[in-house]
């Protein structure tokens, strides 16, 4: 099988997590207390991923003043996605602290969609780029992409349910992000081959980046929502599980 294929796939997989989460939560009522629970776990595997796989490697392969521009550009890049969606009545994951109406919910499940596209893309050219020179898939990444997009599958059906969207609109949003997840794990092997190690570790460090910032800005408050005080111990034992992952990778 061609590496770009192969490359291809993970992305897919990765991104087929977030069809998995729409699944569950299309079919069966899940606690919002769940899911609250799952994004604190998923945002500490993503800290973790970000630290040890996206922004070490990007550093050791490329310098710290690459990648030290890359992170800072993901995060802007991701901030002003964000305030964009604001700006258009999409609250970007965010929920507020009394109970939302019918049209926050609505706008509540399509800025998650957005915002999956937003996370997933750089994700997966990241997994793409992993396998070039010969070396095997970022198993701590690939987890981390799929345990934080299995609670964003999750949150966004409510939202999309509320606002009276079918089973094709709901599948066809996640199916298409699974698609371009794909997509560009393949076309970050195929481009990115022979590529100079500055900028390999300037896109790297570019999904660090937005991957931190969506944690900071999104996961963590959303989580904080409901987990409560049980927060900090789930994202703690995400951390820790994707950093025994890695070590022993």
């Amino acid at each position: 099988m061609p590496q770009w294929m192969e490359a291809g796939l993970w992305g897919l997989a990765g991104g087929g997590a977030l069809v998995a989460g729409a699944l569950v939560a299309w079919f069966l009522r899940v606690p919002r207390d769940v899911v609250a629970v799952v994004m604190a776990f998923g945002a500490g595997v993503l800290t973790a991923a970000a630290a040890f796989e996206l922004m070490d490697e990007a550093e050791k392969n490329g310098g710290l003043l690459a990648t030290s521009a890359g992170f800072l550009g993901g995060a802007v890049i991701y901030v002003l996605a964000n305030v964009l969606l604001s700006r258009h009545g999409a609250r970007h994951r965010k929920r507020s602290r009394n109970q939302p109406s019918e049209a926050d919910q609505a706008g509540s499940g399509t800025a998650i969609a957005v915002g999956a596209l937003l996370d997933g893309v750089p994700e997966s050219v990241v997994l793409g780029v992993s396998l070039l020179g010969g070396g095997g898939i970022g198993v701590t990444m690939l987890a981390a992409v799929v345990i934080s997009n299995v609670p964003e599958g999750l949150s966004s059906v409510a939202g999309m349910k509320q606002a009276g969207r079918g089973a094709r609109y709901v599948f066809g949003v996640w199916g298409a992000i699974a698609v371009a997840s794909g997509i560009s794990a393949a076309l970050g092997n195929l481009l990115l081959d022979g590529a100079s190690p500055q900028l390999i570790a300037v896109i790297t460090a570019v999904a660090a980046g937005a991957i931190l910032a969506m944690i900071a800005d999104t996961m963590i408050p959303e989580a904080y929502e409901r987990a409560r005080l049980y927060t900090g111990l789930c994202t703690t034992a995400g951390f820790l599980t994707a950093f025994v992952v890695e070590r022993l990778g």
